[in-house]
């Protein structure tokens, strides 16, 4: 199971990476709102996911 731990892990670590990209670019205060949100939603779970969580709640 470390393998779709590391998996889950590589996958969040793109999509915060994507959303820095849009939060770079974010025209209104509320998208940015919108992007950090999201970024902090997923910098949580990548944190869990570093962090030891059980395999089986990882997936």
């Amino acid at each position: 199971m470390t393998d779709v731990r590391n998996l889950l892990i590589r996958g969040s670590e793109k999509v915060i990476g994507h959303y820095l990209l849009l939060l770079a670019s974010a025209r209104t205060e509320d998208e940015r709102r919108l992007y950090q949100s999201r970024i902090a939603r997923e910098q949580r779970l990548l944190d869990e996911l570093q962090g030891g969580v059980p395999d089986r709640l990882a997936a």
